[in-house]
Parts: C-alpha cells; sequence; structure tokens
C-alpha cells in the first residue's frame, strides 16, 4: 500500500507537469519561463497553490486573487497519471513491464493533451521514450535484445507510413498524421508488429463514437487519432494476456 500511495503522489506531480509541457511546447514557450500563474490575472502561484490536487481542492477550482475559474482539465489530469502509475504497480510490481507502462503511461497523458488542445504530437516525448525503452532493453535483456527491438520499432513506422501513404492515395487527404506515425515506432518496440496490428485496430474502435459525435455535434471531420492509438496501446500491453488470448482465437 506504502508504493501505491507514494506512486500515486509522484504520478500526480508528473502529471501536473505534463500537462505544463503539453500546454506551452506546442506554442513554443519555455518550460522555466515565465513562473506557473493564472491565465486570467497573471497571478504567479505561491507554492501552496502548486500542490497537485490537494491546491485545486483547497481554492474550490479558482483563483486565489481574481476568483477565475480554474480548468478542470490540472486536476483530471494530476489523478489520471497518478491512477496510471498506481496501477502499473499493482500490476506489475517493479519490473521491467512496470517501468514500460510508467513510460507509456506518460505517453497516454502527453498525446491527450497535444492531440486534442492542438492536433500534434510533440516529438521530444516520443524520442526520450524510444531511448528509455531502449536502455531498459538493454538493461534486462541484453545489447543483442535491445537492438532487434529497435528492428521492430522501424517496422511499425514502416508500415505506419505505407498505411498514411495508402490513405492519401485513396482520400486525397492526409490520412494520418506525422505523429501518429512516428509513435508507431514506440508501438513496435513495445508490442512488436501483431500487436501493434491489433492496438491499430482496437484504436480505430475507440475513436469511432468520439468521431461520430464530433461530427454530429460539430460538423468537423478533424478527429484526433493519437489519443486513441496511444490508449489502445496501453490497454493492450497492460492487458496483454487477455489479447493473447483473442490473438490465439484467430
Amino acid at each position: 500500500m506504502y508504493y501505491i500511495i507514494i506512486l500515486f503522489i509522484l504520478g500526480a506531480i508528473m502529471g501536473s507537469f505534463y500537462y505544463v509541457v503539453g500546454t506551452r511546447l506546442p506554442n513554443n514557450e519555455s518550460l522555466l519561463k515565465p513562473r506557473s500563474h493564472c491565465t486570467a490575472c497573471n497571478h504567479n502561484l505561491k507554492w501552496y497553490e502548486l500542490i497537485p490536487i490537494l491546491s485545486f481542492i483547497g481554492l474550490r477550482g479558482k483563483c486565489r486573487e481574481c476568483h477565475q475559474k480554474i480548468s478542470m482539465e490540472y486536476l483530471l489530469y494530476e489523478i489520471l497519471t497518478g491512477y496510471l502509475f498506481a496501477i502499473s504497480y499493482v500490476k506489475f510490481g517493479f519490473s521491467y513491464e512496470f517501468f514500460v507502462s510508467i513510460i507509456l503511461a506518460s505517453l497516454v497523458i502527453l498525446i491527450l493533451i497535444t492531440d486534442f488542445k492542438f492536433m500534434i504530437i510533440l516529438d521530444s516525448p516520443l524520442v526520450i521514450s524510444a531511448i528509455c525503452l531502449f536502455g531498459l532493453r538493454w538493461y534486462y535483456f541484453g545489447i543483442t535484445n535491445a537492438f532487434v527491438n529497435v528492428g521492430y520499432g522501424f517496422a511499425g513506422f514502416l508500415f505506419m507510413l505505407f498505411i498514411g501513404y495508402i490513405g492519401k492515395m485513396l482520400f486525397n487527404r492526409e490520412a494520418l498524421g506525422g505523429g501518429d506515425i512516428k509513435f508507431s515506432f514506440i508501438i513496435g518496440m513495445v508490442l512488436g508488429y501483431k500487436y501493434g496490428l491489433m492496438a491499430l485496430i482496437f484504436s480505430t474502435f475507440l475513436a469511432l463514437p468520439y468521431a461520430v459525435g464530433t461530427m454530429l455535434l460539430k460538423k468537423d471531420n478533424e478527429v484526433p487519432f493519437g489519443p486513441f492509438l496511444a490508449s489502445s496501446v496501453f490497454i493492450i500491453y497492460f492487458f496483454l494476456e487477455k489479447f493473447q488470448y483473442i490473438l490465439a482465437i484467430f
């Protein structure tokens, strides 16, 4: 229980940081300057106003100075990241799978933020994640295995690049964003080609209700695919034994 609580707190802290990354980097803003502040009155937040979850609850979701409402997104991403970190430990303990799950959880949060807000997936988290995954594979399974894993990553990237090319030929427009294609490198490293393909199929089912709802309510055909793709990868990795059974049936 001690580790679960610690990891939830750590996840909440990282979720707060990821929100800053996800909202500042797409606008080419520094992560250090300006300091965290109220976007309505520019009040610089004190340390006790930056405690994940607790500060939001203590301030009742409003700025201490101007009483403008603070976006619920802060609280939601902090709780979600904390939850994903905690359940990763519950599922895997401190193991290779745990650290991979933490990396995937972090990517899910960042992609949720940037793709829903700005319709982009940042390159820097993908590069950092790929390096961390390579290092983990090397540490746990050796350098040869790590490079084989990189090969799976390139295979996933090339496959998604091909899908994007076919989609563009058929629909005369970009079927997949550049970020989705780059993210497929991570998918290949984590899931390999069989489960990577399953993640692609599964993600379309996850995205379908959102796409239909968006078209009906907003009459907008632009759907951020990254959040659903990243979520499907995390779900399949987390419940891999279930999907192994499904794959065996077919």
